[in-house]
């Protein structure tokens, strides 16, 4: 008789998070031991019941679904993350492939579909959708790591930690529309072109690498 896995659903959408707690329930030998609905949520509830397996949503209220699988791999390294999700995320597959995920599954799969993931990935095998291979974008050896003030840096960690513009503004005691404009040129400086693909170039970075050793 196969043991049984344990596994959480994190998802801020109610109805969604139901509805995945209740296919996977239908797989054999799984067993959902909570649901989550935000990033903060599933960081206690998966210290509360050690999940064997993760069905993350990537779009949170509080932290994007990266943040999240950081701080999961951290505390659960024998964890599998599932990252299930409508969002094209090509352009970061790279990152979270780094150690983070072991697959990625579109919220319109069909239920048979999900039943064969979940097998592969307890099996030790890391799923992606076909589409996603062919539109991933593979790191460039070349590609050179860009510079950031200290200021950029320390104004990009607030976004890493999930800061609201207004919460920046009255730090830096300046109007929203200021940090709109500086985060505007940080991006262009990056080469990227959304507040998602900024987080993720500047958590690979050096840079982020040694403020997090210096406890900044």
């Amino acid at each position: 008789m196969k043991r049984t896995t344990k596994a959480i659903v994190v998802d801020d959408h109610p109805m969604m998070a139901h509805a995945t707690r209740q296919l996977l329930d239908r797989i054999d030998n799984i067993e959902v031991a909570g649901v989550a609905h935000s990033g903060r949520g599933a960081i206690e509830l998966a210290e509360s019941v050690q999940p064997e397996l993760v069905f993350l949503d990537y779009q949170l209220p509080d932290q994007t679904g990266t943040q999240v699988a950081e701080q999961l791999k951290r505390q659960h390294p024998n964890a599998r993350i599932v990252i299930f999700t409508g969002v094209d995320l090509s352009d970061l597959m790279p990152y979270l492939l780094s150690n983070l995920i072991n697959g990625v599954v579109s919220k319109e799969v069909s239920e048979e579909t999900i039943r064969h993931i979940v097998a592969c990935i307890l099996d030790n095998h890391i799923v992606l959708p076909q589409s996603v291979l062919h539109r991933m974008k593979l790191p460039s050896k070349t590609e050179t790591e860009v510079e950031l003030t200290d200021e950029e840096c320390s104004l990009m960690a607030m976004i890493v930690k999930g800061e609201t513009y207004e919460r920046i503004a009255e730090k830096l005691f300046v109007s929203k529309r200021s940090v709109d404009n500086y985060l505007r040129r940080i991006y262009d400086k990056m080469g990227v072109q959304s507040r998602i693909q900024a987080i993720e170039r500047f958590v690979q970075s050096k840079q982020y690498a040694e403020m997090n050793e210096k406890g900044g």
